[in-house]
C-alpha cells in the first residue's frame, strides 16, 4: 500500500493532474453556462422543465467534451504526443504511432464515456432535491476521476519506442 502511495505522489509531481483539472474547471465553465443557456432561453420551446433538462444536459456536456478534448491534447498531454510522433529510431521512416485526430477524438469520449453516463445519471438524480446547476457540478466532481484516470491509461497513453 505505501508503494502505491508514493506512486501516486510521483505521479502527482508532473502535475499531470492539476493540468487535467484546470482543463476540467475550464469544462465546467463551458457546461454551465451551455445548460444554463439551453434550459433558460435556447430550448424554451420544450415546455416541460424535466424534458428540457434531459436536451439541455446532452447539449452541454457534448459542448464540454469537445473543449476538454481540445485542451487536454493541446496541453495537458501534448508531451505525450510531440513524443508519440517521433517513435521511430533515426534513419527509420517514421510512422504514425498514434491515431489522427479523429481517432483520437473517439477514444476520448470512448474512455470518457463512464464519466459522462455518471454525470448524466446523478444531475438528473440529484436535480429532483437540488437545483440542476448545483447537482451538475457536483456530478462534474465525481465523474471527473474516473475521465482522467481512463483517458490517461488509454487515450493519451505513452506509446513504447519501436525498435
Amino acid at each position: 500500500m505505501s508503494q502505491r502511495l508514493f506512486q501516486l505522489i510521483e505521479w502527482l509531481k508532473g502535475f499531470r493532474y492539476i493540468k487535467f483539472g484546470l482543463v476540467g474547471a475550464s469544462g465546467t465553465v463551458v457546461n454551465m453556462l451551455i445548460l444554463y443557456l439551453a434550459q433558460e432561453y435556447l430550448l424554451a420551446f420544450i415546455a416541460e422543465p424535466r424534458s428540457r433538462l434531459y436536451a439541455s444536459l446532452t447539449l452541454a456536456i457534448a459542448v464540454a467534451t469537445v473543449n476538454n478534448f481540445t485542451w487536454n491534447r493541446l496541453w495537458t498531454w501534448a508531451d505525450r504526443l510531440r513524443q508519440n510522433r517521433t517513435s521511430s529510431e533515426p534513419g527509420q521512416a517514421t510512422t504514425p504511432a498514434h491515431p489522427g485526430l479523429l481517432g483520437q477524438f473517439g477514444r476520448y469520449t470512448l474512455a470518457s464515456w463512464f464519466g459522462i453516463a455518471l454525470q448524466y445519471g446523478l444531475t438528473l438524480w440529484l436535480s429532483h432535491t437540488l437545483h440542476y446547476l448545483v447537482a451538475n457540478v457536483i456530478a462534474i466532481v465525481i465523474a471527473s476521476v474516473s475521465n482522467f484516470l481512463a483517458n490517461d491509461h488509454w487515450t493519451f497513453r505513452r506509446r513504447p519506442r519501436r525498435p
